[in-house]
């Protein structure tokens, strides 16, 4: 996998737009259909040839480029402490994760699985861009994994929402998207002192991607 700042700055965009997703379904029961979908795609992309193919595109690491680009960038607000807090909490369970290398093996083959399976589900049922099916496979296997590692991540929000077992469901699958993420992030030379020395580096150059693809 290539290190170029770029690409750094791509995988981190990953791990903040899954924080953000978790939050919208915690707090508001919904989600952005299109940065969802990405990030849920993202997890089954494994062996993408380059950073911005794991996410489809530039397009689907939109939202996490935006909060980049604005909250890095000074323009920040009471929600982004807890969105922090997400973010922080992934990459350290991606640093309890490299450690494990028999729960990697364990993660990917559960992924492979859930891959095959869902060629034979071509659309959803109820008409999501993301199967329903897919989501219970990857919450499922998060459970299984993630979820063991240590201190659980603790997402606030609304009771009625996060009692949900479908909203549940897809904030666990978000996380795991999260993770995919976090371990990109490393893979191409990720560093956490980056976030504390290189903070509007990164959200300039979140900036110039997002323009890069402007119409």
């Amino acid at each position: 996998m290539a290190r170029s700042f770029n690409h750094q700055v791509l995988a981190l965009a990953g791990i903040f737009q899954a924080a953000r997703l978790v939050q919208l379904l915690a707090r508001e029961g919904r989600l952005e259909s299109a940065a969802f979908q990405a990030s849920i795609q993202s997890i089954l992309e494994l062996d993408a040839d380059s950073v911005d193919a794991v996410y489809g595109g530039i397009d689907g690491i939109r939202l996490g480029l935006d909060l980049l680009a604005h909250k890095l960038g000074g323009h920040s607000g009471p929600s982004d402490v807890e969105m922090a807090r997400y973010v922080v909490s992934l990459m350290h369970l991606e640093g309890l994760l490299r450690r494990r290398p028999d729960m990697l093996e364990a993660i990917r083959n559960g992924i492979d699985t859930a891959r095959q399976q869902m060629k034979f589900f071509e659309t959803s049922s109820d008409g999501e861009n993301v199967h329903p099916m897919l989501i219970e496979k990857l919450a499922d296997l998060y459970t299984q994994t993630i979820s063991t590692l240590g201190p659980r991540i603790m997402v606030s929000g609304d009771h009625g929402h996060l009692a949900n077992p479908a909203t549940a469901a897809k904030v666990r699958a978000v996380l795991l998207a999260g993770i995919r993420s976090a371990v990109l992030w490393r893979q191409t030379g990720g560093q956490r002192w980056r976030l504390l020395f290189s903070r509007g580096r990164i959200a300039r150059t979140a900036a110039e991607l997002l323009a890069a693809k402007a119409p």
